[in-house]
């Protein structure tokens, strides 16, 4: 058999109908777990439980552009829940499943080219530009690490929520005190949201007097799309050496567009382990938040021991 026809049949694993989990897609490749992972990741650039997420979205929103509903869709892209199928498919497409209409695109970045094309095969786009891998993960990593520090906040009581467990703490000087966890994390969301409006000429955003962490939650899942859409627009046109001209500032400041996306990074990361430490203070379990173990869990693959 030809490296061409094994690749082939690798690809056929990850997007069978039956074949929902790694194992399963090893099974049918006659492979074991490991190799058929390393070998498609080797081959196609993308690991096969990511491939076949991202590939089960595009016919998802194809689908929806036919007239699917969005229970049928989700059912058939392999999601237990409406509401995880709307998270995920919200975060990709920078928009609800219910709002998917005839002008809605279906092909989501890929590291290879490799697209879901009706009814179910596949199109290789030899030409198309992928944004740097390391700069995608740097922002979806920070998306998706904000997103369960939030899901972590909703079962504290509102007075630990609100308590001033940091006295006198400030982050930056323009922000303010950051003295509790909820002013923390406004702090992670609204930094998306007043760097977004700069972006896309809107003007400044709503900010809630006393947020709850379940608005706090409703807020980011509104934002984080529409800030990975524009970080991923940023790169497509090779606009990273941009400026910015800001007129939420008074008076209005120019800011190059790497230096904004470098500066939310930033200071998110080290708000993100100031919440850890918060939610750890009111005895909630939290993960270390290690972009290592992101990565390997969203790639489905089996977690690693430190490094040698």
């Amino acid at each position: 058999m030809t490296g061409r026809d094994r690749l082939r049949e690798l690809l056929d694993a990850v997007l069978d109908e039956d074949n929902r989990t790694l194992e399963e897609m090893a099974g049918d490749a006659y492979a074991s777990p490991h190799h058929f992972s390393r070998l498609l990741s080797r081959h196609a650039g993308e690991a096969p439980v990511a491939m076949r997420r991202r590939v089960m979205l595009e016919r998802a929103a194809w689908q929806l552009r036919q007239g699917s509903s969005v229970t049928d869709v989700a059912w058939a892209a392999g999601y237990e829940s409406l509401e995880g199928f709307s998270r995920a498919f919200t975060r990709a497409y920078g928009r609800a499943p219910s709002t998917v209409d005839a002008t809605t695109g279906h092909w989501l970045p890929a590291p290879n080219g490799i697209h879901f094309h009706p009814p179910m095969s596949l199109w290789v786009h030899s030409t198309e530009h992928v944004m740097d891998p390391l700069t995608e993960q740097l922002v979806a990593h920070h998306l998706d690490d904000t997103r369960y520090l939030l899901e972590a906040a909703k079962g504290l009581t509102a007075e630990q929520f609100r308590a001033s467990l940091l006295p006198g703490l400030v982050v930056l000087p323009w922000d303010g005190p950051e003295e509790s966890l909820q002013a923390v994390l406004d702090h992670l969301v609204h930094t998306l949201e007043i760097w977004l409006a700069s972006i896309e000429g809107r003007d400044v955003p709503t900010r809630d007097d006393d947020p709850g962490p379940a608005r706090l939650l409703e807020r980011h899942d509104e934002v984080a799309p529409r800030w990975l859409a524009a970080v991923r627009d940023i790169d497509r046109r090779g606009g990273w050496d941009d400026r910015l001209i800001d007129a939420l500032c008074e008076p209005p400041e120019s800011f190059v567009l790497s230096s904004v996306v470098a500066h939310v990074l930033t200071y998110s990361a080290h708000r993100r382990h100031l919440a850890r430490h918060l939610l750890r203070a009111t005895g909630r379990e939290v993960d270390t938040g290690d972009p290592i173990d992101w990565l390997r869990a969203r790639r489905g693959e089996t977690r690693g021991g430190p490094p040698c």
